[in-house]
């Protein structure tokens, strides 16, 4: 009996440094396993979200959606009224058809008065070629003034002539040394010539009154010309011009553009596949522009932000590939990819104090455990469209190692 009891003894021994060393194997495999393929459960589900906010205000008339339904890229979320919008666009449109015409109308009337430009050019280069002609005629009446008084000179001096041939032949009239008829034709020469010099007077009297006509002629011309550059003056300043008008083309075209964009926005739809959720108003309610209305969650694209903690981030590399597991679904093991890894988290305030602008305010305190802090981890789930996932749901990761062979920017 002694001999049994010791090797029953010997036995638990051995059985004993078995399990212990079985156990110790075991934790030590643990240890790699965490070590070389980190995890964490300190993780959620996380996707994009938007808040559904209207552009422009008005009652809803027309709501398509209930709170958590699925919609797809393009349906028709809800309508607000958008009568006020379309008589804001009829009206922008009108007024800018009116700014179109009124444009027209000042481009007639412009049209009208370059005319009567035109028509004052073309009068005074006719007032200034008459000043050229009567200039010329003053010059072809001063030649006839001077003709005439040479013509006055010459007959002038035939009559002296003619006179002193009379004279000289008289008194041999008495002698008979020449007939009476000589004489008498002395004498009607005489006649003659006084009769020339009284027409060459004339003639020159005639003369001088053209001239004295062509220099009035040439003030008249001359005056008329003077007024017709002072018309000209007048119209070209009272000529308008488009430009006020023209430079309201733009406003009125902006003002139709954005009575359009108000009118478009009065049909809000989905701009991707999404869950709606925080749904808060029913059909009749008024939207105010820019208050939200409900959230639409982007079911395109799934990640999981994961906790880990700052010893293990340099076993967490962008690309590497991950299994996650979310506590809906515990059983069912979803791929991924590590997109990237935090860089930064607040300050935890019991060891560092608060950050001021002032001197920072430093814990008088020591805490003799200090835990590791931790940075989020952005992992991408490879799960098609179809697969449910919620907001904010709990999860597990287990980051594997190696490459997803999923490109990281």
């Amino acid at each position: 009996m002694p001999e049994d009891t010791q090797d029953r003894r010997t036995l638990g021994l051995v059985v004993s440094i078995l399990i212990i060393a079985l156990a110790t194997v075991s934790l030590l495999l643990v240890i790699y396993q965490i070590t070389l393929h980190p995890r964490t459960d300190d993780a959620e589900v996380f996707a994009n979200f938007i808040g559904m906010a209207p552009q422009v205000e008005g009652p809803i008339t027309q709501l398509n959606v209930r709170d958590n339904q699925f919609v797809h890229k393009g349906d028709l979320l809800f309508t607000i009224d958008e009568r006020p919008y379309e008589y804001a666009l009829q009206r922008a449109e009108s007024e800018q058809a009116a700014l179109e015409g009124q444009i027209t109308d000042e481009q007639r009337r412009i049209a009208a008065q370059q005319s009567g430009v035109q028509a004052a050019r073309v009068s005074a280069e006719n007032q200034a070629a008459g000043v050229l002609r009567s200039q010329a005629l003053i010059r072809q009446e001063e030649a006839d003034v001077s003709a005439a008084k040479a013509a006055v000179v010459r007959a002038q001096a035939e009559l002296d002539y003619a006179t002193s041939n009379l004279h000289r032949l008289e008194p041999l009239l008495q002698k008979q040394y020449v007939s009476a008829d000589q004489v008498e034709q002395a004498r009607t020469a005489v006649e003659s010539q006084r009769q020339a010099v009284q027409q060459a007077r004339s003639e020159e009297a005639l003369a001088e009154a053209r001239l004295t006509a062509a220099r009035a002629g040439v003030r008249e011309s001359q005056a008329g010309l003077q007024q017709s550059k002072v018309v000209i003056t007048q119209t070209q300043q009272g000529v308008l011009t488009l430009d006020p008008l023209v430079s309201q083309r733009g406003a009125r075209a902006a003002a139709v553009l954005n009575a359009k964009y108000d009118l478009s926005n009065c049909r809000v739809y989905a701009p991707f596949d999404a869950r709606v959720t925080d749904l808060i108003v029913s059909e009749g309610a008024y939207a105010h522009k820019g208050q939200q209305i409900f959230t639409l969650i982007d079911t395109r694209t799934w990640w999981v932000v994961a906790n880990f903690r700052e010893t293990q981030l340099r076993r967490i590399v962008p690309g590497m590939s991950a299994e996650v597991h979310v506590m809906s679904q515990p059983d069912v093991a979803y791929r991924g990819f590590v997109e990237s890894a935090g860089f930064g988290v607040q300050p935890d305030p019991q060891r560092l104090g608060r950050l001021s602008q002032g001197l920072p305010e430093v814990q008088r305190t020591i805490n003799w455990v200090h835990l590791a802090t931790r940075y989020p981890v952005r992992i991408r789930i490879d799960a098609p469209e179809s697969a449910l996932f919620r907001m904010g749901e709990s999860a597990f990761v287990v980051v594997r190692g190696g490459n997803s062979g999923r490109g990281v920017p």
